[in-house]
């Protein structure tokens, strides 16, 4: 038993030697992005920990903290997302000192005036529901096509209408939607950590008739947020830039991908896609909790 105690203490030792030592190296200079990628890979946990860490304290700072699994979920999240955002920014800012300049865009999104993951609503089961689906559509191409049915109700059918998509795309609707029903909802709900309770109380919460509302206003602003993810090239457009996309038939992807996360677009390219066959107002958000 002292053995194994002794080679525990030993086993220790060298893991806090070894955390020791990529930090050392993430406070030094690197001078390439190839130097900064493999500098960076080899300190993906202590960097997520470091994020996670300054996600839970801003929390508590502004009073949005409670010790329990949700929150824990909530700052792992929002922790994996600066890792992410810092992936990407890093490469373009060297020479740079890979820690500090983590640190540093870290604490330019906290000290925002209304940094996205302070707001109060993101807490509650419906924010944390909306923030979840529109975080895995930036990543997922199921839970992307997803977003026109938990947005509008909207089946296949009406995804492929709407977007003006040829034979092979509306096959790939399909199989998205399907993806979604049988395991990509229920993964993402429970990535959000959304309890069962918590989805039926939504589902209550529908018939309220402020519901949608509310619910429009919280999308804009997450939207509004993970449209960094979206390409350079793909801005918002007038009308009649939109009427050409569509009666020209090119930029497939432009259209599924920017409709699905700009509610404003897709008001303004309302019925451009489908041929005459949509009728009837604008769509507004009719949330769908399920899929």
């Amino acid at each position: 038993m002292a053995v194994t105690r002794m080679h525990n203490t030993l086993s220790k030792s060298h893991v806090m030697a070894d955390r020791m030592a990529t930090v050392n190296r993430l406070e030094e200079v690197v001078s390439t992005s190839d130097e900064f990628d493999q500098v960076v890979s080899q300190a993906l946990p202590i960097l997520l920990d470091r994020a996670t860490g300054y996600t839970k304290r801003f929390l508590r700072e502004t009073g949005q903290w409670n010790d329990d699994i949700e929150h824990e979920k909530f700052a792992l999240r929002w922790g994996s997302e600066y890792l992410e955002r810092f992936l990407v920014y890093g490469r373009s800012e060297v020479p740079c000192r890979p820690l500090f300049l983590f640190d540093s865009l870290v604490a330019k999104q906290h000290s925002k005036p209304e940094p996205f993951c302070y707001h109060p609503d993101l807490l509650r089961p419906l924010g944390r529901f909306l923030d979840g689906l529109v975080a895995r559509a930036v990543v997922s191409r199921d839970a992307l096509i997803a977003l026109y049915h938990h947005s509008y109700g909207w089946g296949a059918g009406d995804v492929i209408a709407v977007t003006g998509l040829n034979g092979l795309e509306s096959q790939r609707i399909y199989k998205n939607f399907r993806r979604w029903r049988e395991s990509g909802w229920q993964r993402t709900m429970d990535e959000v950590g959304l309890t069962k309770a918590e989805l039926a109380e939504l589902e209550q919460q529908r018939q309220r008739q402020r519901f949608n509302s509310e619910a429009e206003r919280l999308i804009r602003v997450a939207q509004a947020h993970y449209r960094k993810s979206e390409p350079d090239h793909y801005p918002c457009l007038s009308r009649s830039q939109w009427g050409d996309m569509f009666a020209q038939g090119y930029g497939c992807d432009y259209r599924i991908w920017h409709l699905a996360l700009c509610l404003d677009c897709m008001q303004t390219a309302w019925g451009l896609g489908s041929s005459g066959s949509l009728t009837g107002e604008k769509p507004r958000l009719e949330l769908q909790v399920r899929p």
